[in-house]
């Protein structure tokens, strides 16, 4: 999986020296408020990190970690783009970012180049966001990399508002979305 920078973030693959910063990002209630969790406790969640982890995905698509290019080992959050286990055929996008680093532009600035290089390397038709009606902050995000509101759909038993772009939406706008993103310098960029 590839690895890839932004004016102030790397995102690169998620690995096991990431878990601790998962399980403190996933135990903050503001943090999971408008998500539900496949998990009743940290054992549990520690496994389904594991499984997210050792899944293969193919190219363009998985699970990145937020950190800032002048501060690499502090775990901002995550970006994922991963076949959409609810609606079927699409492919999900979602992000989950720590307090620290909400309000920055940071989750924007994360999802844009997953977004793009998802589409320019996998073979996806359509992208979807499936966001709380409440989680206002997820729908710009949304809105500013380019999805649109397409209806209501049922996210493992809660309403969401379904966020989507289709493959041939996002060649006609072309948004900027996918300026800015380059593949990180150095030998530890992604490692």
């Amino acid at each position: 999986m590839e690895s890839f920078e932004t004016a102030r973030l790397l995102l690169r693959p998620r690995r096991p020296e990431d878990f601790d910063a998962c399980l403190a990002l996933d135990g903050d209630p503001e943090v999971v408020r408008y998500v539900g969790a496949p998990w009743r406790n940290a054992a549990e969640h520690l496994a389904f990190l594991r499984r997210r982890l050792e899944t293969s995905y193919p190219p363009g698509l998985g699970y990145w970690a937020v950190v800032p290019r002048d501060d690499r080992d502090r775990f901002l959050g995550w970006v994922m783009l991963h076949p959409c286990g609810v609606a079927g055929a699409e492919v999900e996008i979602g992000w989950r970012l720590n307090r620290a680093a909400w309000g920055r532009g940071y989750a924007t600035e994360a999802a844009a180049p997953i977004l793009a290089q998802g589409f320019k390397h996998a073979a996806m038709k359509e992208v979807v966001a499936d966001i709380h009606p409440d989680n206002a902050a997820s729908m710009r995000v949304a809105e500013k990399i380019g999805l649109r509101f397409t209806g209501m759909a049922d996210y493992y038993g809660e309403p969401a508002r379904r966020y989507s772009i289709t493959r041939e939406e996002f060649r006609q706008r072309n948004p900027a979305a996918h300026r800015g993103c380059r593949p990180p310098r150095g030998p530890a960029a992604g490692h």
